[in-house]
């Protein structure tokens, strides 16, 4: 009896071992604060499942704006940062908030409106000219208005061309307060003009009358940054696991997977950890 009590309290003992290992190898994941054109570009679903497979972290995004992102991680609700406003990133690292930022990947933002481009902004020889002609002609624009990377690049580019569209607001100028797709469908809706990055464009369905309108000026270059939130700021990070989908992003492999994603045969991201 007395083996038999110990034979069964070995086996309890090892079932709980068991659960407890197959528990934290279930809570074994990382959140990542990212912005919604990642999200919506598919970009996400493609990458995700290669590196989870391989490490055997989970990866759980919250998509929201750049803006939104940042102060979700200077509260230390993520664990690591993926986002695209290079002046707002490196800020982020100097208030000490996060560790080393290292480039990923880019694209590009382009202006999207009606097909007859009523305002005549695809005639223009830079982004903010064509945003000048769409003022002067007072034609519909849907702004995100959500403080992300495209709206920080959006406003960039109506200072650039003069235009106080807070005179605008809520006339010719509207703004969502939503994320990249919303705000796409809203512009379908209005015949509006809007700025999108180029990867949620592509991956957009509901189109209407839109196209592209304007595209090319270096101006609308769209840089990615990744950025390990700083476990000495906040302990409770999982400063580890986020380092290695970091390490995993700019590595060979994390980048060929990237350069991989393309829909309908255009590539949606361009890799370029090397140049960080």
């Amino acid at each position: 009896m007395r083996l038999l009590t110990r034979a069964a309290a070995a086996a309890a003992a090892a079932v709980v071992v068991g659960l407890a290992a197959g528990a934290q190898a279930e809570d074994r994941f990382i959140t990542v604060a990212s912005t919604t054109s990642t999200q919506a570009s598919g970009l996400f679903e493609h990458l995700l499942p290669k590196f989870e497979d391989k490490t055997g972290i989970d990866v759980r995004v919250v998509a929201v704006g750049t803006g939104k992102a940042i102060r979700m991680a200077e509260k230390g609700d993520a664990d690591i940062l993926f986002v695209h406003h290079k002046p707002s990133e490196e800020a982020f690292v100097a208030e000490g908030y996060g560790l080393e930022r290292r480039d990923v990947m880019y694209n590009d933002f382009v202006l999207v409106g009606p097909k007859s481009d009523p305002a005549g902004a695809g005639a223009a020889g830079t982004a903010a000219g064509a945003l000048a002609k769409i003022a002067e002609a007072e034609a519909p624009f849907a702004s995100r208005g959500d403080d992300s990377g495209t709206n920080k690049a959006e406003l960039a580019q109506w200072k650039a061309a003069g235009v106080d569209v807070k005179d605008a607001s809520g006339d010719w100028y509207r703004e969502t307060g939503s994320g990249m797709g919303a705000t796409l469908n809203t512009a379908a809706g209005m015949d509006a003009y809007t700025l999108s990055d180029r990867a949620t464009w592509l991956n957009f369905s509901n189109r209407g009358d839109l196209g592209i309108v304007f595209q090319g000026d270096p101006a609308l270059f769209n840089q990615y940054g990744v950025i390990v939130v700083n476990p000495e700021r906040f302990p409770h990070v999982k400063a580890d696991d986020a380092q290695a989908f970091a390490d995993w992003l700019v590595s060979p492999e994390g980048q060929e997977a990237i350069a991989e994603y393309k829909i309908d045969g255009d590539q949606l991201f361009f890799p370029n950890a090397a140049g960080s």
